[in-house]
C-alpha cells in the first residue's frame, strides 16, 4: 500500500513508532496477564488498557499533526522535510553501519519498552504502591496491614478483585479521589465503611469458602492487666460457638449459612445504628421482620431502604486493618514481655499518656518519654536509676503502642473505626442482639451470651474459676474501684467506648 507523500516526515514517523512500540507492549501483557490469570494481576487493567493505550493513541495523534506541518511547510516553502527515501546499499561500509546501529538500537529500544511497562504492571500490584508511592494518604491502613493476619496479601486482591469489570469499577469511579490527593482535599480520617467495595463471597471467600469445615467451638483466651499498683493480670478463657463450617453449621456463622438470608436497614454512614433486619428462611420462603421497640423505623422508611445483605465485612468488618485501643496494645505489650509488669503502675501510666491528645508522632514520643519519668521520679525515684533499662524498654514499647495506632496528620484512631467483631469497645453483636428487636409475635432477636460464647474459665492467675458445665461460668467482671455492680446493667460500650 502507498502511504501519501505528506506521511513522509519527521514528526508521523516518530509517532508512528511510539504506537508501534505501544501496541507491542500491550501485546505482549496481555499474553503475560491471560497466562498468569487476571485474578493474579488485577491491576493489569491500569496498564493494559488504560496506561499504553493512551500511548499509543498520542503516537497515532501525531502521524496527522506531522502531515498538517508537512502541508504547511510545503506551501510555505515548497520543499519536503524528507523529500525522498534514502537509498540503503549494504555495499557501503558506511551504510551497513549505520543500518546495524539502528537495527540494534531500535530492538534495544523496543526491549527497554516491553520491560518498562511489565515493570509498570508489576509495580501497580504492590502493597508499596497502594500505602506509599500514589496512596500517601493510606500511611494507617498500612502500617496496620503489615501486622495484620492478612499481611501478605496484596491491597488489590481485596478491594479491587480480578475481572476487568471491577478494575473499572474500583479505579474509573474513584478518579475523584485521585483528584482529591493532588489538591489535599480530602477527609481526616478517610470515612468507613467503604462504599463499593465488593461483595464477600467474591473477595474474602476465596479463601475462607463457605464449605470449609471449621471447629464447632474455638476456644479463646483474654488477658488482661489491671489498672491497679501491681498491674494484676486477669485471664477469662471463652468457648466461642463458631458453628462447624460456613455452609450450614449454625453457631456465629448460621448468618451466612445456605439456609438463611439476613438483611438489614442501617441509619448511619458507619452501619453502627440498625433498628430494622430481616431473616428469610431460605428453605420454606418464609420472612420474619425485626424493628427496634426504641427507634422503630416506620413503613415508609423501611421501603425506602436501603436494604443490605449481609455477609462477612458486617461483623469482620476490620480484617486487615484493626487499630489497637490503648487497653488492648498495653494488654498485649505486657502479655509479651515488652514491657515488663513488675514496674509499678505502669498499665495506668502508659494509659494516661496514650490517651492525651497529641498533635504530631514526635511530640506523643518526647510527651509519652517525659511522662514515665516524671512519674517514677515523683512516685518511684529507687526505681529510675535501678531499672532504667526496664523503664527504657517500657517507654520504647509505648511509643510503638501510639506510633502503630494513632496518626495525628490523618486524625485517625481506634476511636474513627468501629471494630464490629465483639461488644467491648464497640456495639458490634449488640447492634442487632439488645434485647430490643422484636418481631410481629413479640418474639426479640437472642440476646443471651451463651449463644455465642461459654465462658470456662476466669479470674487471677492461681485463683482461676473452671467450669466444664455446658453453660458455663456467669461471668465476672474484673476488679474496678468504685464499679461495684454497675457493670451488670451497664453495655460494655459505655465504659470501654470512652478510652
Amino acid at each position: 500500500m502507498k502511504l501519501p507523500p505528506l506521511v513522509h516526515n519527521r514528526l508521523s514517523y516518530a509517532g508512528a513508532t511510539i504506537a508501534a512500540l505501544a501496541w507491542t507492549a500491550i501485546a505482549f501483557l496481555f499474553i503475560v496477564s491471560t497466562l498468569v490469570g487476571s485474578r493474579e494481576a488485577p491491576y493489569a487493567g491500569l496498564v493494559i488498557f488504560i496506561l499504553l493505550p493512551v500511548v499509543l493513541l498520542g503516537g497515532l495523534a501525531l502521524v496527522p499533526i506531522g502531515i498538517l506541518r508537512e502541508r504547511r511547510q510545503l506551501r510555505r516553502t515548497g520543499i519536503a522535510s524528507i523529500p525522498r527515501f534514502p537509498v540503503i546499499d549494504l555495499n557501503d561500509a558506511r551504510q551497513r553501519n549505520l543500518v546495524g546501529i539502528f537495527t540494534v538500537g531500535s530492538v534495544a529500544l523496543l526491549f527497554l519498552s516491553v520491560f518498562g511497562s511489565f515493570q509498570a504492571y508489576e509495580a501497580t500490584e504492590s502493597v508499596a504502591f497502594c500505602g506509599s508511592t500514589c496512596h500517601t494518604v493510606m500511611e494507617p491502613e498500612k502500617v496496620l496491614h503489615q501486622r495484620s493476619p492478612h499481611a501478605r496479601v496484596r491491597c488489590v486482591d481485596c478491594h479491587v478483585g480480578s475481572g476487568g469489570d471491577s478494575f473499572v469499577k474500583s479505579k474509573l469511579a474513584g478518579t475523584h479521589q485521585l483528584f482529591a490527593l493532588l489538591t489535599d482535599d480530602f477527609p481526616r480520617p478517610i470515612p468507613v465503611p467503604v462504599h463499593g467495595l465488593r461483595p464477600a463471597r467474591e473477595t474474602c471467600e476465596q479463601c475462607h469458602w463457605r464449605e470449609q469445615h471449621a471447629d464447632l467451638m474455638r476456644f479463646r483466651q483474654h488477658v488482661y492487666f489491671l489498672p491497679d499498683e501491681a498491674n494484676s493480670r486477669w485471664e477469662i478463657g471463652l468457648l466461642v460457638n463458631v458453628g462447624g463450617k460456613l455452609d450450614g453449621g449454625g453457631g456465629v456463622h448460621w448468618h451466612l449459612d445456605a439456609d438463611h438470608r439476613v438483611e438489614y436497614i442501617a441509619t448511619d454512614e458507619q452501619r453502627q445504628q440498625i433498628p430494622w433486619m430481616r431473616v428469610t428462611d431460605r428453605r420454606s420462603g418464609e420472612t420474619t421482620e425485626y424493628n427496634s421497640t426504641e427507634n422503630p423505623l416506620s413503613k415508609e422508611q423501611i421501603a425506602a431502604g436501603p436494604v443490605r445483605v449481609m455477609d462477612c465485612l458486617d461483623c469482620h468488618n476490620r480484617p486487615s486493618h484493626k487499630y489497637d485501643a490503648p487497653d488492648e496494645g498495653l494488654d498485649k505489650a505486657l502479655l509479651a514481655g515488652d514491657i515488663d509488669a513488675s514496674l509499678p503502675s505502669i498499665k495506668q501510666t502508659g494509659y494516661d499518656l496514650l490517651t492525651t491528645d497529641y498533635d504530631s508522632k514526635e511530640q506523643a514520643d518526647a510527651a509519652i518519654e517525659a511522662g514515665i519519668r516524671q512519674f517514677y521520679q515523683d512516685n518511684h525515684p529507687d526505681l529510675v536509676e535501678s531499672r532504667a533499662a526496664d523503664l527504657a524498654r517500657a517507654t520504647a514499647a509505648i511509643q510503638a503502642i501510639y506510633r502503630g495506632n494513632f496518626f495525628p496528620a490523618m486524625k485517625a484512631s481506634w476511636k474513627a473505626y468501629p471494630d464490629n467483631a465483639s461488644h467491648l469497645m464497640f456495639p458490634g453483636c449488640v447492634r442487632c442482639h439488645d434485647g430490643l428487636h422484636q418481631n410481629a409475635d413479640g418474639a426479640v432477636v437472642a440476646q443471651g451470651c451463651t449463644t455465642c460464647h461459654v465462658i470456662t474459665s476466669q479470674g487471677r492467675p492461681g485463683e482461676l474459676q473452671t467450669s466444664t458445665d455446658p453453660k458455663g461460668l456467669e461471668f465476672e467482671h474484673p476488679p474496678v474501684p468504685d464499679l461495684g455492680d454497675a457493670w451488670q446493667d451497664t453495655p460494655c460500650t459505655d465504659c470501654h467506648a470512652e478510652q
